[in-house]
């Protein structure tokens, strides 16, 4: 299965395994000078950004990224960074990718000072639908919610509202799970010790997909050389007990429901159950079987549309029916 894996493109500036090479893919550029910084720091630090930070399109092999296990997140490049020598710098700004042809952010980077990090709260991002929006509810997420506008670098870090470029369709599991511990960590960090730290987080889409399939974010602390803060860690996009279709951002509620009379009443609960599979539909649903690997997959899965004829088979019965069989259910859909 794995040597026929589609590669996942990374639209930014991340140097992780780099098989390609630059791209003239634009970027914007916000820098301190426009939170109270002298205009030529802002030239300073632009001119320094453009002379030693190419930009890159690499692509990575989907099987250099472990499969998700029940862990929000896994470190990566032994947690370790990319960052080069020639980007340390202690000069705060931020630096965003333009949007893609389908709309999909690409890498945002910033060297976060305090003198960038928000003074107020944060305002309405309402307005801004990324690729892949679906406002959808389910009983098993916490605040309901299935859907996040995620902030690429978030709030507490850069102040940045709603800026199309740094929100992607993410999950409740991934923003808060996944992604805020991070930011928490950098964040006290930065607040702690008044030092600098960089802090680039990329997006990860497969092919022409809709929904990112998680991001790697990488962060290491200027003033002390990562004493204080250092880690490379990829954050799964993914719901438990959710299945996402990540081309179209549409989703599935793959487990058991327990209905309440109280729940029965509950708005939420209505329009969960619209999205979920009846309790007659979990006996008996349609699976794609890989007779090969022994493992089996939504219809949907783009990981059942890489099967070779010859080892495909369609089944129509129960979950429980499959494992038994000695199928092991995708790691992808979480059939």
């Amino acid at each position: 299965m794995k040597k026929n894996r589609k590669y996942l493109l990374i639209t930014s500036i991340i140097g992780v395994i780099l098989f390609a090479g630059c791209s003239s893919q634009p970027m914007s550029y916000n820098s301190s000078a426009s939170k109270n910084t002298p205009k030529q720091a802002e030239s300073d630090v632009v001119s320094k950004i453009e002379k030693t930070i190419p930009t890159y399109s690499p692509t990575i092999n989907l099987s250099s990224i472990p499969d998700y296990s029940g862990s929000p997140y896994e470190t990566i490049n032994g947690n370790e960074p990319y960052f080069s020598e020639d980007e340390y710098t202690t000069s705060s700004f931020e630096y965003y990718a333009d949007l893609d042809e389908l709309g999909r952010c690409g890498t945002a980077y910033a060297c976060i000072g305090k003198d960038i990090m928000p003074t107020e709260e944060r305002g309405s991002i309402g307005q801004i639908k990324p690729t892949g929006w679906h406002t959808v509810k389910y009983d098993c997420v916490d605040g309901k919610y299935l859907y996040n506008r995620c902030h690429l670098i978030g709030y507490q870090l850069t102040g940045e509202n709603a800026n199309e470029k740094n929100l992607i369709t993410g999950t409740r599991y991934l923003n808060v799970d996944g992604m805020l511990p991070f930011e928490n960590m950098v964040a006290d960090y930065i607040k702690e010790s008044n030092n600098h730290a960089l802090y680039r987080v990329t997006p990860i889409f497969e092919d022409d997909e809709l929904v990112a399939r998680g991001v790697l974010i990488e962060a290491k602390s200027i003033e002390d050389k990562g004493d204080g803060v250092t880690f490379c860690v990829y954050c799964y996009n993914v719901q438990p007990d959710v299945s996402i279709d990540y081309k179209t951002g549409e989703s599935e509620y793959n487990a058991p429901v327990t209905v309440t009379e109280e729940s029965k009443n509950d708005k939420s609960y209505i329009e969960q159950s619209e999205q979920s599979p009846d309790s007659e539909n979990l006996d008996s649903r349609t699976y794609i079987l890989n007779t090969n690997t022994k493992k089996f997959h939504y219809p949907y899965c783009s990981s059942a549309d890489k099967i070779k004829d010859s080892n495909r088979e369609e089944f129509t019965g129960s979950r429980d029916e499959i494992i038994n069989r000695g199928y092991e259910p995708c790691k992808k859909c979480n059939p």
